[in-house]
């Protein structure tokens, strides 16, 4: 009789889709059998709630893991808390290994003075928030007329985008209404975004660059003393062809008159984040900064130079930290689950029988889809020649999971589902003349999901 891999993945996100798809698709001398868990309702984790609505090249993403869920091979239990619905005892009674690929969803720390005044944020709160994420809350306080985004990664260019672009230009996307109306109420006329290195050393893709110069009403403001180029940034222009195109669109951005539009977006680089600044009513009133400038190996050095920037609202999006699980070991550093190449090591460095990790909970916060999908290949490879160390589950069999959590009274959803969720909020969407509008209740989208 052959023998069967009975597998969870905690995590319905590209990584844990990922995952499974690969050791589907594996030569091995087992059959398999997964079972994919979320806490949301839906599935697609960071692609449906952690990317801004309006880039059309995550529909593919989404098309093609919707394609593998789509196979009906791979069960779906979302609306399932791992810790609190289903444990680790529950999984080691119920199959013979998990993966987690739970990924990483809360803003990392930025210890500045000032960063907790009212008015500051985490990006991934407001990225949650316009993304329409059902566990947080429906309003945002969009009341300043300017505002400062530190970081110089995509994400940084996410928010700075969706907060200057008018939002009748949002429209098109899935943006629910409660994001619809805070936006439409929003008073902004400058965002400003920091880096604390110069412009041929950021982390935001060229993509997501040319983005920022396509949007309507909206002026391009760059300060030509950040482009007085050292050896270094002109050597990565030479061997870099994305930094070359950075390089080409930032030029043709300079060269545009400014001054006509009622919106402005500022880029500002070698600006090392110093202190948030209070007013007199205790909120937001500047953002402080040290001049930076190339230090000779590739860096930047400060110059002691302090700037102010009068703005009412900060965001950080200084990368993404993971969370720690229940009963998982977890480096408080890194905000990863400690392995090797997949395996998740105990706390004395010893190979933890049956548990793995992939995607962002197991590297950090980096790397795009490309990284993911070779991420979940090196666990897997590990989870296939590891079967001496799998768990031997009490009670093993795919309707014995369906029991636990109906006997919990977990109201969990499935594939068939998602697919009720999906087509309802199509028809909302159709209805309104959009693509999609997203259901954001967590207890709507359960209900719906459901069939209630």
């Amino acid at each position: 009789m052959t023998p069967k891999l009975r597998l969870a993945i905690v995590g319905a996100g590209p990584a844990g889709t990922y995952a499974a798809d690969i050791l589907l698709k594996h030569e091995r001398a087992f059959d398999v059998s997964i079972d994919l868990f979320d806490h949301l309702p839906a599935p697609y984790g960071l692609v449906r709630y952690g990317v801004a609505p309006d880039h059309p090249r995550i529909k593919g993403i989404i098309t093609a893991l919707r394609e593998v869920l789509d196979r009906g091979d791979i069960r779906i239990f979302g609306n399932v808390r791992y810790g609190v619905d289903i444990t680790l005892d529950d999984l080691k009674r119920h199959y013979h290994a998990v993966v987690f690929a739970t990924g990483a969803v809360r803003d990392a720390d930025l210890d500045i003075p000032g960063i907790d005044l009212p008015g500051s944020y985490g990006a991934a709160d407001f990225v949650s928030w316009y993304d329409g994420h059902p566990d947080y809350p429906r309003e945002w306080s969009l009341e300043a007329e300017s505002v400062a985004v530190i970081g110089n990664g995509n994400v940084a260019l996410d928010v700075a985008r969706v907060l200057v672009k008018h939002v009748e230009d949002l429209l098109p996307t899935e943006i629910p209404p409660n994001v619809e109306e805070g936006l439409r109420r929003s008073p902004v006329t400058d965002v400003h975004v920091f880096g604390r290195r110069g412009p041929m050393q950021v982390k935001f893709t060229p993509l997501e660059l040319r983005e920022l110069g396509e949007l309507r009403d909206v002026d391009m403001i760059l300060a030509e003393e950040d482009f007085d180029y050292d050896e270094a940034s002109k050597t990565a222009i030479a061997t870099n062809k994305q930094v070359l195109v950075i390089d080409k669109v930032l030029t043709q951005w300079r060269r545009r008159e400014a001054g006509t539009a009622s919106r402005r977006l500022h880029l500002h680089f070698y600006a090392n984040p110093v202190e948030v600044v209070a007013g007199e009513d205790g909120r937001v009133a500047a953002f402080r900064y040290e001049r930076t400038e190339p230090d000779a190996a590739g860096g930047v050095r400060g110059t002691g130079e302090l700037r102010e920037v009068p703005v009412q609202a900060v965001y950080r999006a200084v990368g993404y930290f993971g969370s720690e699980l229940p009963g998982i070991p977890f480096d408080a550093v890194r905000g990863v689950i400690p392995n090797h190449e997949g395996q998740v090591l105990a706390d004395d460095g010893s190979v933890l029988p049956g548990v793995y990790a992939t995607g962002w909970i197991k590297r950090g916060p980096v790397g795009l889809i490309g990284h993911t999908k070779s991420d979940a290949m090196e666990t897997i490879q590990h989870l296939v020649r590891d079967e001496a160390n799998w768990w031997t589950p009490a009670s093993p069999s795919e309707a014995s999971v369906v029991e636990l959590l109906e006997a919990r009274g977990v109201e969990y959803t499935d594939l068939a589902g998602w697919h009720r969720l999906d087509e309802h909020e199509l028809a909302l969407g159709g209805a309104a003349g959009r693509t999609r509008i997203k259901v954001v209740p967590r207890d709507d989208m359960v209900g719906i999901s459901r069939g209630a």
